[in-house]
């Protein structure tokens, strides 16, 4: 499997297909295998990148404080390996990512999908009367900084994915996801640390689809509305009965929902050329 170092830690990645190349990203706590339906149905039409984020899977643990700066660097070196512009999908966590690269880079996003993306920072800066959403998702966050060996992973899970979805889970899984709550207490920290105004984002030109469950916390919802009113070409589709997890849960949707936004940038990019 490829890999490379960069920022003093070691990403493995896998690379999948040829022509223009699409980078995939995912949430915290996962691997890159949480897009393995979308790798397989962009075979043959993209050349697919997708990283173990720091931390996950087979890449190395990060070194220094965490940001989303290094996470960032990720997918330029990723692009620069591609060698040109990629359409970038980022989930949660991996949205964050995929946001920060975007504002940094937006030469090299041909299109950008962001599936409620965890930017907490703008959530500092919303209208007032809407202290409670950071404050749920501080709660969250010092839950699992504090308590690195069950509780606070426990409360990550539930919040995330539905009251009662951690005593449901096999031991087996439950001892994978504390074997990485440290590393999921680093992402909160990055997301956090954002100090980035959210008319910064009009920045970005690229087409870009957001993606949110109807049943998500209202912190992600908002976030995609936020967003949604704020880059310059931009497009909100929200998928009914779905929660935080929907590229698992409701894989088909969003993965048809990605393919579509994917392709309509391609044709957009075509009749410019043209």
């Amino acid at each position: 499997m490829p890999a490379f170092t960069i920022a003093g830690s070691t990403v493995s990645f896998t690379e999948t297909g040829s022509g223009d190349a699409a980078v995939l990203l995912h949430s915290s706590a996962g691997t890159r295998g949480q897009w393995r339906s979308l790798t397989e149905l962009l075979n043959g039409r993209r050349r697919v990148l997708a990283p173990d984020l720091r931390g996950y899977g087979e890449s190395g643990a990060r070194s220094g404080e965490p940001n989303l700066a290094d996470e960032a660097a990720i997918v330029g070196a990723l692009a620069a390996r591609a060698g040109g512009r990629v359409d970038l999908v980022g989930h949660s966590y991996g949205g964050a990512v995929a946001l920060r690269f975007a504002l940094e880079q937006p030469e090299l996003i041909r299109s950008l999908t962001l599936i409620e993306p965890v930017a907490f920072h703008l959530l500092q800066e919303d209208w007032a009367g809407r202290d409670w959403l950071l404050a749920e998702v501080q709660a969250v966050a010092a839950a699992v900084v504090r308590d690195r060996n069950g509780g606070g992973i426990s409360r990550f899970v539930d919040y995330w994915n539905g009251s009662g979805t951690w005593a449901s889970l096999p031991e087996d899984k439950r001892s994978a996801l504390v074997s990485c709550a440290a590393t999921v207490a680093e992402n909160f920290v990055a997301t956090m640390a954002e100090a980035i105004p959210l008319e910064t984002y009009r920045r970005i030109q690229a087409p870009v689809l957001l993606i949110r469950g109807a049943d998500s916390p209202a912190p992600a919802r908002r976030i995609v509305a936020l967003l949604g009113s704020t880059f310059p070409n931009a497009r909100i589709r929200t998928i009914a009965g779905a929660g935080h997890m929907l590229p698992l849960t409701h894989r088909d949707l969003v993965n048809g929902e990605i393919l579509m936004h994917i392709a309509r940038a391609a044709e957009t990019v075509e009749l410019r050329a043209a």
